[in-house]
């Protein structure tokens, strides 16, 4: 033993660990470049796949192994079209020298919750008594990159002044979503996709379609406020909590967006199609 590793030890050269050295720091920035999109729910999907394949081969179970192993066989074909936006997003980086560069994500800390509630809720108050229209995503586990690129970029504390001033009618932010990670508005003017459901009510335009659509294939929270008729929505995992008013609407806020601290979850309003 001590023989096989001393001659390991003097077979490794400097280029040998410069080698090493970048081909970390490669792996390093692709997991950068994923942090924060849906990529990260899909690699996890790949990687219990191929831990599903090695028991399975280990434990002799045929049957299984053969399934899974046509199912990385047809994966290989298919990376290429799941990771387009995140390849397309390295590539575009790498043109610019931004693949050099750090970057860091914020994360919204367990005191900031109840402030960043607060100035939602303010904001949501005000709009609904104007009937200003307004969108709102907040981002939670599923990363929205790929949205935030569609916008207008902020980068700015939330607060209610800030939120309200941006949906002002005919003002140039006020079209489309604001999108926040953390507490803070990443961006505004974002674009968002519709959903297709046949459940939600007629009388709900582009604007509910879009909060409900995000919620499909994210975990992100949304607050829709009706221009209409200033009724303030949520719309989470795909369904959509209308009529809420201020003490429902900050309760429901706190039960998904700091759930450690709710005991039950309960649906304030009524669901669209309901």
């Amino acid at each position: 033993m001590q023989n096989t590793f001393s001659q390991l030890i003097g077979g490794f050269s400097l280029f040998d660990v410069l080698d090493i050295l970048i081909v970390a720091f490669v792996l390093y920035k692709m997991i950068l470049l994923i942090r924060g999109t849906r990529a990260v729910q899909l690699l996890k999907g790949i990687v219990v796949i191929l831990l599903a394949t090695g028991v399975s081969s280990a434990l002799q179970l045929n049957a299984l192994n053969w399934l899974l192993d046509k199912i990385l066989t047809i994966g290989l074909f298919a990376i290429p079209v799941v990771f387009q936006p995140e390849l397309r997003r390295g590539l575009e980086q790498l043109g610019r020298g931004k693949f050099f560069s750090w970057s860091s994500t914020a994360v919204l800390e367990e005191e900031d919750i109840p402030k960043m509630i607060s100035e939602v809720t303010k904001a949501t108050q005000v709009l609904s008594k104007n009937k200003i229209g307004a969108l709102v995503v907040i981002e939670r586990e599923t990363g929205l990159s790929d949205y935030f690129e569609s916008g207008i970029p902020i980068g700015a504390v939330v607060s209610s002044e800030l939120l309200i001033n941006i949906f002002i009618p005919n003002t140039p932010l006020h079209d489309g979503a604001v999108m926040m990670r953390g507490n803070r508005v990443v961006a505004a003017s974002c674009f968002l996709p519709l959903s297709d459901s046949t459940r939600i009510s007629k009388e709900l335009g582009t604007r509910h379609r879009a909060g409900i659509g995000i919620t499909e294939v994210s975990d992100a929270l949304v607050v829709i406020v009706s221009e209409e008729t200033g009724t303030v929505s949520v719309a989470v995992h795909g369904e959509i909590t209308r009529n809420l008013d201020e003490q429902s609407f900050r309760e429901l806020l706190t039960t998904h967006l700091a759930p450690a601290k709710q005991s039950g979850f309960s649906l304030f309003g009524r669901k669209a199609g309901s």
